[in-house]
């Protein structure tokens, strides 16, 4: 299988060239690179002509094509024809060496895959207790693996707005536990989510399906939006021995307070693109789980040293949901 990168950057020359040096040194190598930069400087440029790189292709958007699924769907029609499979990587990620082998070999394991999906490595701390292990209320376990339960879970528990679906797969209340909550396993397990900085899709659903352009700019759930349509047609799997780091870097990102209103808007988006009528009670629960996580948030305004970054994005967020009441996203 011939396969493609794309990297959609933005504003962070020094992150994507760490990321290149860790696709130089890969067991399987891209067919080609191509480098989406949306940046309002020539920094990454100069960096990419500083630091050659194989089979690697740059292309300069303009304001009409930057944004993250803008940028996307653009690196799309610029692969070449021979391609089999697309794979996308943020540009703050670092890849171990054997992540592209483990990515094409999930496509051979299931041939009828339309995406598979990368394991970020480095977010939490697991370990393996065995089927048979009983967690306590602050644990999180699955398939024989236990980590500590974020506080947003726990509390979400005792008021009984916990997920009910696997890791992957979204509730009809939505507010699921992502991809995130698999285990490093080294296992490949189907699902209907994937994050897309860590993704990869076969070329051929691309004369089917787009990223979505409701998403601009950050894109933040553009992801779960793409792939949430696509699983509706095909199997999606992630693979946990496909594994990465992510170095979340601070540049690029939009402030606090209009990340908040993503978080609700978007998220309330995302969530009617698979449950466009949900039953009564979910959507009971979809605003209560909302406005509990934004009581959370506030409450990181008196617990966390970022107290001013808190207190704006629970703004953002109460703002967000306030706004569904006089008008909701349209769905595309």
């Amino acid at each position: 299988m011939k396969f493609s990168l794309i990297i959609c950057t933005y504003m962070r020359p020094k992150p994507l060239l760490d990321l290149l040096k860790s696709v130089a040194i890969q067991t399987q190598y891209p067919n080609e690179i191509l480098i989406i930069d949306g940046s309002r400087n020539d920094e990454t440029q100069l960096i990419l002509k500083e630091n050659p790189f194989l089979n690697l292709k740059y292309f300069k958007v303009d304001e009409s094509n930057r944004g993250l699924t803008k940028q996307r769907n653009y690196g799309i029609q610029k692969t070449s024809e021979a391609i089999d499979i697309i794979c996308f990587l943020d540009d703050d990620t670092i890849l171990d060496t054997c992540y592209f082998e483990n990515i094409l070999k999930t496509y051979e394991l299931f041939p009828a895959a339309l995406g598979v999906g990368g394991y970020i490595a480095n977010e939490d701390e697991w370990h393996y207790v065995g089927a048979d292990y009983q967690p306590n209320s602050n644990e999180y376990f699955y398939d024989g693996w236990k980590k500590k339960d974020g506080t947003r879970f726990i509390l979400r528990k005792k008021l009984g707005l916990d997920s009910n679906t696997k890791p992957g797969f979204l509730p009809e209340f939505s507010h699921g536990r992502s991809i995130g909550f698999l285990p490093p396993s080294d296992k490949i397990y189907e699902v209907e989510q994937l994050m897309g900085g860590v993704s990869s899709f076969k070329k051929s659903i691309f004369t089917t399906f787009q990223f979505s352009t409701y998403f601009e700019g950050y894109g933040l759930y553009e992801d779960a939006d793409f792939t949430l349509r696509v699983s509706k047609t095909g199997k999606l799997y992630v693979n946990t021995a496909a594994k990465l780091g992510h170095f979340h870097d601070s540049s690029g990102r939009p402030n606090q307070y209009l990340y908040g209103k993503m978080v609700v808007r978007n998220g309330w988006y995302v969530w009617r693109v698979k449950h466009p009528k949900p039953s009564f009670k979910a959507q009971f629960k979809w605003h209560a789980i909302t406005l509990v996580l934004t009581l959370i948030r506030f409450s990181n305004t008196f617990t966390t040293t970022k107290k001013k970054d808190a207190f704006f994005e629970f703004l953002g967020r109460l703002v967000g949901w306030f706004s569904l009441l006089l008008k909701k996203p349209q769905l595309q």
